[in-house]
């Protein structure tokens, strides 16, 4: 039945869907936005990480700078080594004053160990022989082929195929076997790396003698000559020697050199036996240059000659 005291409103459609709509609760599912940082937030948190980085860098610098001068203090000695350690000091003092000055949100643009040219030897026992190739184990030469030879290569240099018969060194293969028993051996050579290391495949075919395989582009260019300086190595100059028939190459650190004689072809030669002797004598010196200095006479030739008359002294082990 019809109530007669409310007047009947009779609404359109339209009308119907407007009073709907108004009526319809609001959807309670809230949609979450990202919220966008500013490049403001971005630089302060950037610069935050570096400062953060920084402070570590210095806090590291200065436990070392404390180091530092504890030794100097004990390095009172007028000797060389005495010297060149309170030089170094001086060198990270004024480094250090330096970085100090400088603002801290600066980074520094490499670490030292950064500059190795070798990765961090694992052994803390064993030493390092750093070998030349050419004249030292092997002799090679170009077309026409010699009477003699023992294998070929065939790199390709400047877009050219080249032939290069290789003459082993008498006893070179007992040789790398020997001394890679107690050493780290590693061939750091002036050669090109095409043909070098196709040489050294030929030496070394399993990869079980040499460790690591250093080329000319690791070398220094002083005067027109190519120079190894085995300060970039990573290693510890007190525990490394380099076996070099070229005078040349090792002239950066004299002291850490085996000079030995060019090899061309002779059959005879017995170079490899006396330097297996010299390895087997250096085992009992922790620092291989005072080995290298106890094991040779007149200043590392024999009777004071040229560096060419190189030759070892005959000891009885």
């Amino acid at each position: 039945m019809l109530n007669l005291h409310r007047p009947f409103i009779i609404h359109s459609p339209e009308m119907v869907s407007k009073i709907i709509k108004k009526r319809s609760p609001p959807r309670s599912i809230k949609r979450h936005h990202r919220r966008k940082t500013s490049p403001k937030k971005k630089n302060v948190c950037s610069f935050s990480v570096i400062a953060s980085l920084n402070k570590s860098i210095k806090t590291c610098r200065r436990r070392m700078f404390r180091l530092f001068s504890k030794l100097s203090h004990i390095a009172t000695t007028p000797s060389a080594a005495g010297k060149r350690s309170r030089k170094g000091f001086k060198i990270f003092h004024q480094e250090e004053e330096l970085d100090e000055s400088k603002s801290n949100f600066i980074v520094p643009k490499a670490l030292v160990f950064d500059r190795c040219l070798l990765p961090p030897l694992i052994s803390t026992t064993k030493k390092t022989v750093f070998l030349d190739l050419d004249e030292t184990l092997v002799h090679s030469s170009t077309d026409p082929p010699p009477k003699t030879y023992d294998f070929t290569v065939k790199p390709s240099m400047d877009g050219q195929i080249m032939n290069f018969y290789v003459l082993k060194r008498p006893r070179v293969d007992f040789f790398l076997e020997e001394i890679s028993k107690k050493h780290e051996v590693v061939i750091f050579t002036a050669g090109l790396k095409q043909y070098a290391s196709q040489v050294l495949d030929k030496l070394d075919p399993k990869g079980r003698f040499i460790s690591h395989r250093i080329y000319r582009d690791s070398c220094k260019e002083v005067n027109g000559k190519f120079v190894k300086d085995l300060s970039e190595m990573g290693r510890n100059l007190g525990r490394v020697v380099i076996v070099d028939d070229n005078p040349n190459a090792y002239s950066l650190q004299p002291e850490n050199a085996v000079p030995i004689r060019p090899f061309v072809d002779d059959s005879e030669d017995r170079e490899l036996e006396k330097l297996l002797r010299f390895f087997e004598w250096s085992e009992r010196f922790e620092d291989m240059r005072v080995a290298v200095m106890q094991y040779y006479n007149g200043g590392g030739t024999v009777g004071g000659g040229d560096a060419d008359d190189c030759e070892f002294v005959q000891l009885e082990l």
